[in-house]
């Protein structure tokens, strides 16, 4: 038991977290044959086999996953307290790796990201906008937007809330067809629709006087919200958009747009943050996910 390599632990941690010596090798910065050289060293310190490697599939053994589960906390709460101990009387310092849908990262993140780069220069950022659900253990990223309900139970979730929709026009669109006065106007107007599963069939609104059901009809619909706002903008027609969206716009787009009947809206998509479980997290990732939860109540998540 003396000879073994605690780096040589770490990296087994590493294999079993993210599924593979891809993964791991990637997350580590260093060649996978340095990641499969690790591995045979602790197994043949151990005397035990750790994994049942396939062509095709790489797995624990039961006596890999005891050993996984008594060296991960161990692990864990050695990177906690080295983690803390530099933060200590510091200002955060480091590199944050974040991913979020395309729409949702352009229209959120870059103005809380600006933000907080003010407040805490020494931080930097990678970011990754993209629609694919990615792995954020094997790929390596701190934190994670979704917009769907999470099926990874290794994940933590923050709910930054739900992205209240509000119903929104031209003012040239307006001159041109009139605004709605009711709900059941919208049945009459041109309407842009978002493809989402939320969004098919007739419109569910919420206003003062509960809620109201309206088939509203149109020739365009897009999968993107960017796409739906710059529709809005141009006067194509009454379009569902998220209220942070809006207030995350410039002032000239804001004038741009007219909010069609004001008391009545559509709670879109429950939004969340998420973080691996499995993962020490650094104090700059702590402050920076406070600072998003804060700048999303601030924007308007939540409701209308």
């Amino acid at each position: 038991m003396s000879g073994v390599d605690l780096n040589d632990v770490a990296t087994f941690v590493r294999v079993a977290e993210g599924g593979g010596f891809t993964a791991a090798a990637k997350a580590l910065g260093v060649p996978k044959s340095t990641v499969s050289r690790s591995l045979a060293r602790l197994e043949k310190a151990l005397g035990v086999r750790l994994l049942h490697r396939t062509t095709r599939a790489l797995a624990l053994t039961d006596a890999g996953r005891a050993y996984f589960e008594r060296v991960h906390d161990a692990l864990s709460g050695v990177a906690e307290a080295s983690a803390d101990v530099v933060d200590l009387g510091k200002d955060p310092r480091g590199t944050i790796r974040i991913t979020a849908p395309v729409d949702i990262g352009q229209a959120l993140l870059a103005e809380v990201v600006t933000r907080f780069v003010e407040k805490y220069p020494g931080v930097r950022f990678e970011v990754s906008l993209t629609a694919r659900v990615v792995d954020l253990v094997a790929e390596g990223f701190d934190l994670a937007i979704r917009a769907s309900p999470l099926r990874d139970s290794s994940l933590v979730a923050r709910r930054l809330g739900g992205a209240g929709m509000g119903l929104f026009a031209s003012p040239a669109y307006l001159k041109r067809r009139g605004t709605p006065a009711k709900v059941a106007d919208l049945a009459g107007h041109e309407f842009i629709g978002f493809r989402a599963e939320s969004m098919r069939g007739p419109l569910l609104l919420s206003g003062p006087d509960g809620d109201e059901r309206v088939q509203a009809g149109g020739g365009i619909e897009a999968d993107d919200l960017l796409f739906v706002h710059r529709l809005v903008m141009t006067g194509a027609g009454i379009g569902l958009l998220p209220l942070f969206l809006t207030a995350c716009a410039s002032k000239a787009e804001r004038e741009a747009l007219v909010r069609v009947l004001p008391d009545w809206s559509l709670l879109g998509p429950a939004l969340s943050v998420v973080a691996p479980s499995a993962r020490h997290e650094p104090r700059r990732v702590r402050l920076f996910r406070d600072f998003l939860l804060a700048e999303a109540k601030r924007l308007g998540f939540g409701g209308p």
